[in-house]
């Protein structure tokens, strides 16, 4: 049983009309573009009342580098948001990458203003101005299998841990904040001819090349579309992926056929639960896993024992509580 946030009334009438649609599936569309938006605060109200209109629930950021967001519903929906972004010139070109969800992976729809799109933490780094290589899914095997190339995975440790390349490098990081501390560490321009990043779906690996560049770097590349799009183009007996991609929305991960994993999330953390996390001695079912079981307070811990008590009850009643999936 996957621990879940519970609904708003809005949000769970939205999802049984999605459940009775003739393809039951629900369409995740994932998309990004680093672009200047000066007046980004200006399309915040516009851009969340459009994705309400039509249905969709997610997240999107705007910022004054662009754009990022994932957002899920009907496919027309999804459609018609496409359309919509794409009479703003500035956004006509962006890229969704499509997936499925057996139902509703959000439970709410957000349209937030950031600082940035993707949170590097350093100024003046500008995929506008100065971007690495991209790289096509197709190519990137061969990018990879060079002796002379590091291949390095952006994304956090806990991601790395579901999957990656076969030889790629884990920075070990807990967040894309911490990226560049480890680049100025363990990568140097004078040793590291060629470097090849990629994370989820291109937009940490993109920032990651202009910050490599930035600091005096040559040749770096980067996974166009990022894993999802390697997932989606690559056949399986070619791919050089191995186990699942960690996804952002409550299917936690996908497999190589982007279809939705079965892995749980800790209700403490929110992080990806594995059959070697239940092993270990700090995971506690309905509470903690090893990666928070030493942070949790005995408040939370009492509080997250006691959810687990009521949705309990509530099967034995018959009843669905609102915290479940």
């Amino acid at each position: 049983m996957r621990l879940e946030y519970g609904r708003s009334p809005d949000s769970q009438r939205l999802l049984d009309r999605q459940k009775m649609n003739s393809d039951s599936r629900v369409t995740v569309a994932a998309f990004y573009k680093f672009v200047a938006l000066p007046d980004f605060e200006e399309l915040r109200a516009p851009l969340q009342q459009r994705c309400e209109d039509l249905g969709l629930l997610g997240t999107i950021l705007l910022a004054g580098e662009g754009i990022n967001g994932t957002v899920a519903g009907p496919r027309q929906s999804v459609e018609r948001l496409k359309s919509h972004l794409r009479d703003e010139p500035r956004l006509a070109d962006t890229r969704f990458k499509i997936s499925f969800a057996s139902e509703a992976p959000f439970y709410r729809m957000k349209v937030r203003l950031k600082k940035e799109i993707v949170s590097l933490g350093v100024e003046g780094i500008d995929p506008n101005c100065m971007v690495g290589q991209y790289i096509e899914p197709r190519q990137w095997n061969s990018l990879i299998s060079r002796p002379e190339v590091r291949v390095v995975d952006t994304r956090n440790d806990y991601e790395v841990h579901l999957g990656s390349f076969a030889g790629a490098e884990n920075p070990q990081t807990r967040s894309f904040r911490q990226f560049p501390e480890w680049a100025d560490t363990h990568l140097d321009p004078q040793k590291d001819k060629h470097v090849a990043m990629f994370c989820t779906g291109g937009i940490r690996c993109e920032k990651a090349t202009a910050y490599l560049l930035e600091k005096g770097f040559e040749n770096v590349y980067h996974l166009d579309g990022g894993i999802l799009n390697y997932l989606d183009s690559v056949d399986h007996e070619d791919s050089l992926w191995q186990g699942d991609c960690f996804v952002f929305d409550n299917r936690v991960t996908v497999d190589h056929e982007l279809a939705e994993g079965d892995l749980q999330v800790c209700p403490a953390c929110r992080m990806p639960v594995t059959e070697d996390d239940r092993r270990s001695a700090k995971f506690e079912l309905h509470v903690s896993c090893p990666r928070c079981f030493d942070r949790l307070t005995p408040e939370k811990r009492e509080g997250l024992l006691e959810r687990a008590r009521q949705i309990e009850l509530a099967e034995q009643r018959g009843e669905k509580h609102l915290g479940t999936r």
